[in-house]
Formats: C-alpha cells, structure tokens, sequence
C-alpha cells in the first residue's frame, strides 16, 4: 500500500469498491469546494459519473480542468491534492492499476490525459 493512499489521507471522498492483485477500482465523491490533501495514484484510467471542474496542484504547479459526465481518461501515475472549483459535486471512478504497470508517481505528472 501507498504511504500516501488517498483512501487512507481522504476517507471522506475515497473509497474502494473492489481489489485484486492486478487493479484497484476507487469511488471519489465531493462537494463543491471542497479539497484534497496530498496523495498519490498509479496508472489510472478515471470515469467520470458526473460533469466536474477541479484544480490539481503539487510542487508548485497546478493543473486546471473541466470534464464532461461519461468521459473515460487516462490518468498518469501522479502525486496531488485537489480542490473542486466547480459548482457541482465530482462524482469518478479510478481503476488503479497495480504492479509493473502502476508507474511512479514521482515521474512529474498532473492531471488527466484527455
């Protein structure tokens, strides 16, 4: 496990639906304004149940994005936190994936790739 699990730093807008050895499928829910503390993501690939705007930020960057209800995308290994900028609630779902796949999430990324 991640020392920086976002089911464990953000109980309150993580939770896990199911696991096995190869992918990790998370719920994310919150309201509008609210926020993340910083942690981290393998190689994901998020759906959106809901139409969100959100800002990442981590090491001085921050990444600005909108994105419809019923999209699918990539989301490269990564270390963030996130607020919800929008005036709706975010409504996703991240299948994580594990093992040599997962990535590092020091690598530099932020945000979805779209």
């Amino acid at each position: 496990m991640v020392t920086d699990d976002p089911v464990q730093t953000n109980p309150e807008h993580y939770r896990t639906l199911w696991e096995n050895e190869f992918v990790r499928v998370l719920e994310y829910r919150d309201e509008a304004g609210d926020s993340t503390t910083p942690h981290e993501h393998p190689n994901s690939v998020m759906v959106t149940l809901s139409a969100f705007a959100r800002t990442l930020s981590a090491g001085g960057r921050e990444f600005t994005t909108e994105l419809p209800a019923g999209q699918a995308v990539w989301l490269p290994a990564q270390r963030h936190s996130g607020e919800n900028t929008g005036s709706t609630p975010t409504h996703t779902i991240l299948v994580e994936l594990k093992g040599a796949a997962a990535g590092d999430p020091s690598g530099g990324s932020l945000g979805p790739e779209v």
